[in-house]
């Protein structure tokens, strides 16, 4: 069966619902978008393995597929899942890649299924060609809500490889740096009682005022402590993002639940992150009489860096033209990085289109991208 064009790659990869969530309204398997493209990818010759993640009866996939053999090699790295989508707000069906204004829109086009057809293509160049090092083509599932996919194959100790290219959508601006994330819950437990008496109970919700009041200066303190000016906002950020509390104006609050996220720059660690914000709830507890617990809300993302100078960053600053910069926003990389790899993210389309209605890719970026990776493949797989 002969290998289809790009745009009916894409097609078909639109076409194959794979949102991940951590809601079960929203959650899908990503498994028929991996059959996909191990198909296409055993067409070029590639060796596919399908890794089913634990515990999710196969619902869940990775793929790792390569071409040649060696202990080193570049691994070519995208997410096969979206996020969920608000289809009366698209202008056309998100499942169907449409193309106009010289753009591919559709679900998933630029965050970032459109990668997937980009490294084949480039990958296709090769076939045939005698490879002095490996070329790994690398699937993963649910990057959007828990990294899980990135996770398994950390804890499996593969892909081996040398150098590794995420393909976000980054303009195809070469990423040596973005932030980590951690996503936290803080739930107190007072006691409720009528109003019109405060001895009756404990208001969890005044008890909360003075964590919120920790966590503001605790997130001053960070800022104070540490910067990196390679990116936008230097230092770390903390945000309150939603609370919710009580059930009626007349009662003593008896629970309040805030959750926040804290976006770390490198050389912060976020279990030393918690582990600091515990000991400063803590004595809040002890002086309420309120019962203060922590949550982490799923396993977090560490902050990535990889050296100016190493050579998977010069070479991709050399094939695009662009000097390498730092995102806020985490990706997979530091999970490929624990793995031995020069790891930077790299790809087509830009992050502003990504997880809202309308989705696209530029077809401009289309083919500079497969230039940009067949590049990589000759200095690092030839």
């Amino acid at each position: 069966m002969p290998l289809p064009n790009i745009f009916t790659q894409l097609q078909q990869l639109v076409a194959s619902p794979s949102v991940s969530s951590h809601s079960d309204k929203w959650d899908m398997s990503n498994r028929a978008v991996i059959e996909l493209l191990a198909g296409w990818l055993e067409e070029l010759g590639f060796v596919t393995e399908i890794l089913e993640l634990p515990g999710t009866g196969g619902r869940k996939c990775n793929l790792i597929a390569t071409l040649g053999t060696g202990p080193g090699g570049l691994v070519l790295a995208g997410h096969t899942d979206t996020v969920p989508y608000d289809d009366f707000q698209w202008q056309s069906d998100p499942f169907t890649l449409t193309e106009k204004d010289h753009r591919w829109f559709g679900l998933g086009a630029t965050d970032m299924k459109g990668f997937f057809p980009i490294a084949i293509e480039a990958a296709r160049a090769f076939v045939g060609t005698p490879l002095q090092q490996p070329l790994i083509i690398l699937a993963t599932a649910d990057e959007e809500s828990s990294m899980s996919g990135a996770r398994a194959l950390a804890e499996l100790g593969r892909p081996k490889a040398r150098y590794a290219v995420i393909g976000e959508p980054t303009g195809l601006v070469p990423i040596r740096m973005h932030k980590g994330i951690m996503m936290e819950k803080i739930h107190i437990e007072g006691l409720a009682g009528h109003s019109s008496n405060p001895s009756l109970g404990n208001s969890a919700l005044e008890s909360m005022h003075q964590v919120l009041s920790e966590l503001m200066s605790y997130r001053q303190q960070l800022q104070q402590r540490y910067h990196n000016p390679g990116f936008t906002i230097p230092g770390p950020t903390l945000n309150l993002g939603c609370i919710h509390g009580g059930d009626n104006p007349n009662r003593i609050c008896g629970h309040c639940e805030l959750q926040f996220d804290l976006r770390a720059i490198p050389g912060m660690d976020n279990d030393e992150l918690r582990q600091e914000i515990d000991a400063r709830i803590h004595p809040i507890a002890l002086s309420t009489g309120t019962t203060i617990r922590r949550e982490t809300l799923f396993g977090g993302v560490p902050a990535f860096e990889e050296p100016a100078n190493s050579a998977l960053v010069q070479a991709a600053e050399r094939l695009t033209g662009n000097g390498s910069e730092s995102v806020a926003f985490a990706t997979e990389a530091p999970f490929l990085q624990a793995l031995g790899m020069e790891t930077i993210v790299m790809g087509p389309g830009h992050i502003d289109q990504a997880h809202q209605p309308n989705e696209y890719i530029p077809l401009e970026q289309v083919k500079p991208a497969i230039e940009t990776l067949k590049g990589l493949i000759k200095q690092f797989c030839l």
